[in-house]
Order: structure tokens, then sequence, then C-alpha cells
């Protein structure tokens, strides 16, 4: 690894001599991109991230929300893409690891799993379905291994990610409040590394994740094994137990190297260490390579001297080993030695705070290329046109992925993958709802709207379980930051993440930034993912059967908004549009209306129309309670449109409810009171999927055809090709 030149002046500079060579390898790993942020550190500010329910303990890399009755929840996200993209298996597998040990890192136990997956046109590249085939087996075999439930993710198509793959994975802990590990450090405190040994696997990967993938540098890319993590969990849950346990911090981008420094630097302290205590697996290793290497499942522990023999038997039970391999010092230095000779001697401040960079930015050109609008294909045959729909990479059912998670093991999840957001029973009566959404096709056209459209979906998607936001965790992904252009459409992203947030009152609790994110074929498109997590006091909207005569409602307007969607893109290869945009107060009042709908016990089902719009949408709740449907199209509220735009229109706040008929007034009489815009659309009978304009049939598809193809098209292509 290596510092830039100007870098390197800076960090001359800044200790008043020529660094060694030891030196100049920690401070490239801790003043890359991945680790320090320096491109976007000045600008996350803007994100409101504090709230009545926010836990802030310095040191912490998760998010810490308190759930009530002396209970907290933890989350974290974090990114695999340059790894995944050169070794599938390993880089998603490693990604599921190292977010896991973040959540271990609060003394939170590890409860649930999920992700969001982005690879290219798999249709046509077999490149993209190898590394979409491994990645998921990947996070699989991981979490399954693990005994933590995946509970769900989204998974998107886009030949911008041609040749490459963005893996983000996010997880969830649960605890007593009383149990969280408020880090702290005395001098004389000793520095303790568990976990796996530490190999040559992973040495640069911070580096390598903070540029242009242009080598499958495979030597960056690090080796998974979660028998040692489930070891680690349950010693470091019981070392919690026993008061053990001081400060504690995971091993991830960096290695030892941003371990140690992070560390000293939020704490005030100073750490000297022997690299010839570090276990490690290969013979000969130079205190560089221990310094940076990114060897997983590691863990970071101080701990008070008189408790050691404690550690040290807790490990020896569950078959951890466990290496005494410095001290706390006072001052604010990280002192690297081997044996008696000193290779580092550095203030932990210098190395954890890389000079922060002012990019510049400018909208991009192809912006004001886009095309507003286009006259498109006449459509002849609308039925046609909705099975190649449901058909497609992005709308077809994601049951081949979530099929090989383990989703019910730990006994919590109570809404399992496939519905809207997944939901957990929590100890204490509640239950959490999670759920993750991106959709970069928007964010191209407009990064701002698109970003925003991301974040409410999520919400949509917990409030369809009946949950209110509390939290929520954004990862954003984008090209070169040098290029003022792509540097513009991340400041965009960031700006909309945040307003809504802000409107909302839901705080950032976590995120990750990856930049550096291209292919051969340019920049990936603006990528930014949300996860939300909600809260539900009493009890969650478990989808009930849907009987003959049960009436459908739409909640929400329906506009003139294709831009971005499936319908242009896929049906039309058409790129442009007006994307859809989020009316705040709209957003808010239907949010607040569907919750107070739940709580009354009005509804059987509830489900919001995204990709693909009405007519998918439609066509979900048909397919998975295997019932048909008539929909009389000329009744959904909002504008005055052609039928192929209500029917594809991707128009962001809206919600189907399913009832019976019984339910209908008393639910009209509340979106009444609140000023909300809906109709009903339609009822259940029979087993066709029946979309009509004033009685003239546009679809007419039988239940069971449309669930075939959407069921069996994406593991026909992943098996097939």
């Amino acid at each position: 690894m290596s510092l830039e030149r100007q870098e390197l002046e800076d960090l001359k500079s800044k200790i008043g001599r020529d660094p060694t060579s030891t030196e100049v390898q920690i401070v490239a790993a801790e003043w890359s991109e991945h680790c320090s942020y320096k491109s976007s550190k000045k600008h996350l500010k803007m994100l409101p991230m504090t709230g009545p329910s926010v836990i802030f303990e310095k040191g912490y890399d998760s998010g810490v929300l308190d759930v009530g009755d002396g209970y907290v929840v933890t989350a974290h996200i974090e990114s695999h893409n340059h790894p995944s993209a050169v070794e599938p298996y390993g880089g998603a597998a490693t990604g599921v690891g190292g977010v896991i040990r973040d959540i271990l890192s609060t003394g939170t136990r590890p409860i649930a799993i999920f992700n969001g997956l982005r690879f290219g046109n798999i249709e046509k590249d077999p490149q993209a379905r190898w590394l979409f085939k491994n990645a998921v087996t990947g996070i699989a075999d991981y979490g399954n291994c693990l005994g933590i439930p995946t509970i769900g993710g989204e998974v998107e198509f886009d030949e911008c990610y041609s040749n490459y793959a963005l893996v983000d994975v996010a997880a969830i802990g649960f605890g007593k409040k009383e149990n969280l590990i408020k880090n702290h450090a005395n001098k004389g405190d000793l520095v303790v590394l568990m976990g796996g040994s530490t190999g040559r696997d992973g040495i640069g990967g911070s580096q390598f994740a903070s540029d242009s993938l242009e080598t499958e540098d495979r030597s960056a890319v690090q080796i998974p094994d979660p028998f040692i993590e489930k070891l680690i969990i349950e010693a470091i849950m019981e070392a919690r137990n026993l008061h053990l346990i001081n400060a504690v911090k995971d091993l991830g981008g960096g290695g030892l190297s941003c371990a140690v420094s992070e560390t000293a630097d939020t704490m005030g302290i100073g750490i000297e260490l022997d690299v010839d205590k570090v276990h490690t697996r290969e013979p000969g290793m130079h205190p560089d390579e221990i310094m940076v290497s990114e060897s997983q499942e590691r863990m970071l522990i101080i701990i008070d001297k008189q408790k050691l023999k404690k550690l040290q038997d807790i490990c020896k039970k569950f078959r951890v080993i466990c290496s005494v391999i410095g001290h706390v010092t006072s001052g604010n230095l990280v002192h690297v030695k081997k044996g008696k000779k000193t290779f580092a001697k550095i203030s932990a401040e210098i190395i954890a705070n890389a000079q922060l960079l002012d990019r510049h930015s400018k909208k991009p050109a192809y912006l004001k290329s886009i095309q507003k609008e286009k006259k498109l294909d006449s459509i002849t045959n609308y039925s046609k046109i909705m099975i190649t729909l449901l058909s497609s990479p992005n709308i077809a059912s994601k049951s081949w992925v979530y099929g090989q998670y383990d989703h019910e093991v730990g006994i919590r999840t109570v809404v399992k993958p496939g519905q809207d957001a997944s939901v957990l029973r929590l100890d204490n009566g509640k239950f959490l709802s999670a759920k993750i959404d991106g959709n970069p096709k928007q964010c191209y056209i407009n990064p701002r709207e698109g970003a925003i459209g991301c974040f409410e979906e999520a919400c949509r998607n917990v409030v369809c379980t009946g949950a209110r936001p509390i939290g929520m965790l954004d990862h954003l992904q984008f090209g070169n930051p040098q290029d003022p252009e792509i540097f513009w459409t991340f400041l965009e992203s960031l700006k909309g993440i945040t307003d809504f947030a802000k409107f909302f009152q839901i705080p950032c609790i976590g995120g990750k930034v990856s930049l550096y994110n291209e292919t051969s074929l340019g920049p990936i498109k603006p990528t930014p993912i949300i996860g939300v997590l909600g809260l539900i006091d009493n009890t969650p909207l478990i989808p009930k059967k849907i009987n003959n005569s049960d009436c459908l409602v739409i909640i929400g307007n329906t506009k003139d908004e294709l831009g971005g969607s499936e319908f242009y893109e896929y049906i039309h290869r058409f790129v442009g549009g007006n994307c859809p945009k989020v009316d705040f107060k709209e957003s808010k009042r239907n949010m607040n209306s569907v919750l107070d709908i739940i709580k009354k016990g009005l509804i059987k089902v509830a489900h919001d129309c995204s990709k693909g719009g009405l007519a998918v949408a439609v066509s979900e709740i048909c397919m998975t309670n295997k019932i048909g449907c008539k929909i009389s199209l000329e009744n959904v509220p909002g504008e005055n449109l052609p039928p192929d735009r209500v029917l594809f229109s991707e128009s962001h706040s809206r919600y189907l409810l399913v009832l019976d008929k019984k339910n209908l007034k008393p639910l009209e009489n509340l979106l009444q009171k609140n000023k909300v815009s809906y109709n009903t659309i339609g009822r259940f009978e029979g087993n066709r999927i029946q979309f009509n304009v004033r009685k003239k049939s546009l679809i007419d598809l039988s239940v069971d055809k449309a669930l075939k193809v959407w069921m069996n098209s994406l593991e026909n292509l992943i098996i097939h090709g």
C-alpha cells in the first residue's frame, strides 16, 4: 500500500521526520477512502443522527436504538463490493462476518441479517449469473452456519454493474440496555487479540476497495470462517455477562492498523503492541503485513489485568485463540514493536484523522440530454406485456434467493421474506420490522428524488407490517469522487435523504459510503441503498386469507411518473421520463393513515406499489394468495391518464389494502377524516387477474399462469441461462 505524494508530504510535516515503512503502511490503510471517508465525511454531518431513541457511545461501530422496557436494538450496514466482484462467494461471506462483528462490538447479540445486491444483466451475461449465484451462496452459507436468520433483502440487475457486484449486508442486534459495553480504558490495561489467526489474506484490502477495480487482486480478498465467528460470538457474550470487557472493536478494513489507531484516538489513550505476540497463520510475516492484514474473524479487546485469566478460560472453553499483544499507555501514541525493536511510533490522532477533502461538483452533462418523454410504440396486447414484466429479473419472485437462507432459526421471525418487510419478535413483547431498498434507475435520472424515493419505499414497506419507522441506515455507492459530475450526484442523493429524514424525524443510526465503483463500461449508476427499522408496539399485520368479494382499496394518487420505471426501461428500452417525486406532507398523511387502519384491525393485507406499478402490485397480491381479482382502472385516483400510465407508473406514497366489505365504511370514514386520496378499485373473485377500463378488458390472465411465470423465471435463468 502507498500514500499519494501530497499525503506523504503531509505525514512528514505532521511527524517532523521521514516515516518508517510500517508507519506508511498503517497510515495508508487508515487514510484510504474506504476507512477515512475523506471525500464524504464533511457532508455526512448534514444527516440527522440524534433522536429520543438514539443511544450514542464513543467507539461504537453500530447504531443503537432504545426500544423500551430496558432493551435496545443495534444495526449496521457494510459493503464488500470489490472483493465480491473478484471472488463472489468469499467476498459476500466476509461481508456478513464483518457486519456481524460490528453488532457484537456493542455487546449485543446479532439476531438477523438482511442484504441489498446488485449485478449486471443476468439474461445476457453469464459472468453476471456466476457472480449472482455465488454471492447469494456465500451470504447463505455464512449466515446459516452462524445460526443467524437472513430475514430478507432486495436484488436488482442493471447493465451498469457489468462484470461487477454491489454486495450490501446489514445486521441487527438485540440486548438489554444495561449490558451495552461502554468503551473505556485505563493505563496498564491489556490489549488482547481474539479470534482467527492473522495471515496474508486481505493485505491491502482497504486500498483495494478505495480505487477503481482494474485488477483481480485475489490477495486482497479475505477468507471466511463462520465456525470461528460463531465461537467468537459466544465467547464475547459470556465475557460481557461477566463484565470482563472494557472496550471491544472489530478488525475490519485496515486490520490491526485501523482497529488500534481508531480505538486509541476515540478514547484518548496510547497503545503499545508487539507484533511477535500476534498469533499468525503463516511464518515469517513482516510487521507491515501483520499490521495491515485483513484476515477475518478477529476482535480487539481491552481488559483489566486482573480479569485476563477469566477471559482466557472463556476462550479456552470455546476453543478461540486469544493473545495479549500489548497494553494501554498514557499519551496518544500507537507504538508498534517487534520484540524490543520499534517499527512505528506515531500519534493515533494523526493516523485516525485523514485530511478531509473538498471535492468539486457540477451537474452532469448527461442529465441535460435525458429525454423527458418519448412517443412509445402503441400496445396492442397488455396481457402479453404483463407476462413479460412478471418474468423480468427485477420483478420476478426472489424466492430462489431467500429460499437458500435459513430465515426461521432463532424463532424470532414472525413475517418471513417475500412480504413487504420482515418482522422479528422482541423479548419485550414488541416487534421489529426491517426492509432495505434502492432504485438506481430513478437515481440516475434524478439523484435527489430517486434517493428520496428509495427512502420512502423502505418506509412504506415497514408501514405495511404495522411498524412506525424509528431509524434508518444508508449506504451510498457511487463512482470516482474525483469526477465532479459523479460527486454532484452523491451530494444530491445525500441532500434528498437528509431532507426526508429530518421531515419524518427518522434518525440515521449508521451507514457506509462506497466510492470508486466503476466497471469497464464506466461508473455505476448512483446507487444509494436505504434500510429502515420500524417498531410495532402491539401486533404486526400478518397477511390473512383473502376471500371472494373482499375489496381492494388504493391509497394515494397515481401520477404521470414513468421515468426510471421497469415499464419504460425493460419493455421500451427507454431511459428517461419524469422520475417519481415524493410529496412529503401527502406521504406522511398516507403513512399515518395506514398505521391507524392496521392498528384498528380493519384490513387483511397491506402492500405498497413500487417496481412495475399498480399492475404488478395487484398481481403480486393475487399470486401470493392464489385468488383472482377484477380491477376498474377508471376508479384509480389521480390524474386522468392513458391506461399504460395508470398500470405501470411507479408513483410513490401508494398502498393497496385488502379488506372484508363490512369494514369498508369505517375505513372510508378514517381516510376521509385524514383527508387522504383513496378509492375502491376492485374486488377479489375467481382465478383470473383482470384489469378493465369502463368494462373493456385490458389484461386478463389466469392466476396460475402468472404465478408460474413469476415464481420460476429467475431460477430458470440461473440454472439454464
